[in-house]
């Protein structure tokens, strides 16, 4: 077990690179298994979510070679079955995403239960009913899912929620069903577009890439690639509300302007402020964190959706931002019912927070943080609790970072590179 030991209450400097998008990395490594030619993925983050990917899929029989700490080879040309880890998946949310490259090989999948955060109920429905209506039947048997196809054949499918994951999944099944497939209300997150980028360089035929209605010609088979990963928002959006409440100054690099619309207007909610550049962000010290009230003199409120709304991975991390500007917001939390109760740990760290529901907070500032012990109750939690306490004054400790490690790489070297006191401890 590992823990984070955070001396805060000082202002960093410097700049800092993001590394690649989780939320692309995986279904990209995914998507390998369409093809039996060789994939080369670039700018694939180390972290723990991706490493238990690969593991998932080297037990399938994919061969995967590290090209460089980021850049790496995987062919699934000998991927004999399609029974998958339950130890493995039970780790791992996104194991969900095997499905369907997996079903467009094999007559049948068996998967165990996904696992991932726990932030509340997180439905795969979505996902069935898009199999079903490509020609893959779903089954409860045993406590795995067990699909199984009569073959796959293009169809129009309009998805009850804009899920990432079963957005992706139709996507990649569709890709070489026969016929054409409509995939409307699908959801379009960077990321989603990344997959579908990568997607059309192996040879896949898809319109309407950035946009919720998905057109996919499918193909009998698919090519190998070379695609790379694009940046992480989320990680950069993390960054950005680190120098405001730090009184830091700092120029995040490797990021894509057009990620942060929506985020930008939300954080200048509270009165955050930054330079977007082609690719950096510069975040100036010394600002004045206050709450914008309505045109009407109302209470603000931020809340989150499916893109192009303000990303619910963001939500614990704008909680904290929160707390050190003045004035009174309502942050409500509208896609999972589990994502703010982490907050009693802000509380106890002298934030000023009332949760009203399992979805809504009210959070009054600026409040003065104290250091205290806490544990990641999840990834974006768990940067948020690391923020707090850089922000806070005295020393905080965070166990369970192993959290952390699944969506962040190297995040202590990082912040030690801002001048962060920050430390890694076995106990």
């Amino acid at each position: 077990m590992e823990k984070y030991i955070i001396e805060g209450g000082r202002p960093l400097k410097g700049s800092v690179s993001v590394s690649g998008n989780k939320n692309e990395a995986l279904p990209a490594l995914a998507a390998t298994l369409l093809t039996k030619k060789t994939v080369i993925l670039r700018n694939v983050p180390r972290i723990g979510d991706v490493l238990t990917m690969i593991d998932i899929l080297k037990t399938l029989g994919a061969s995967v070679k590290e090209i460089s700490n980021n850049d790496i080879e995987i062919c699934c040309k000998n991927i004999k079955h399609a029974e998958l880890d339950k130890k493995k998946c039970r780790q791992l949310r996104a194991a969900i995403l095997l499905a369907g490259p997996l079903i467009t090989r094999f007559d049948h999948v068996v998967l165990p239960p996904p696992g991932g955060d726990v932030i509340g109920r997180r439905r795969l429905d979505a996902h069935f009913f898009a199999f079903k209506k490509l020609g893959v039947s779903v089954d409860d048997t045993g406590g795995n899912y067990f699909f199984k196809k009569s073959g796959l054949s293009g169809q129009n499918i309009f998805l009850e929620e804009q899920s990432v994951t079963a957005t992706e999944n139709a996507v990649m099944a569709a890709s070489k069903a026969a016929g054409t497939s409509v995939i409307r209300n699908a959801a379009c997150e960077p990321h989603v577009s990344g997959l579908a980028r990568m997607l059309c360089s192996m040879g896949a035929k898809i319109n309407g890439i950035e946009t919720n209605i998905l057109s996919i010609e499918g193909v009998n088979e698919l090519d190998g690639t070379e695609h790379t990963i694009g940046p992480d928002y989320l990680e950069a959006g993390g960054y950005v509300i680190l120098a405001a409440i730090t009184n830091s100054e700092i120029t995040i690099k490797n990021i894509n302007p057009n990620d942060f619309f929506m985020i930008k207007l939300t954080f200048e909610k509270l009165g955050i402020k930054f330079d977007l550049g082609p690719d950096y962000i510069h975040v100036p010290a010394g600002q004045q964190l206050k709450t914008q009230q309505d045109f009407a003199g109302d209470i603000p409120k931020i809340d989150d959706g499916t893109w192009p709304a303000f990303p619910t991975d963001l939500m614990s991390l704008v909680i904290v931002a929160a707390t050190q500007a003045q004035g009174t917001v309502l942050i409500f939390e509208k896609m999972y019912d589990g994502r703010m109760f982490f907050v009693d740990y802000l509380i106890a760290m002298g934030a000023r927070i009332v949760l009203c529901d399992p979805h809504r907070v009210v959070v009054v500032g600026p409040s003065k943080l104290v250091g205290a012990e806490m544990q990641s109750p999840d990834i974006r939690a768990g940067m948020a609790l690391v923020i707090a306490a850089l922000c806070a004054h005295g020393q905080s400790i965070i166990y369970n970072i192993r959290q952390i490690d699944r969506g962040y790489e190297n995040l202590e070297k990082k912040l030690a590179g801002l001048g962060a006191k920050i430390k890694r401890h076995t106990y």
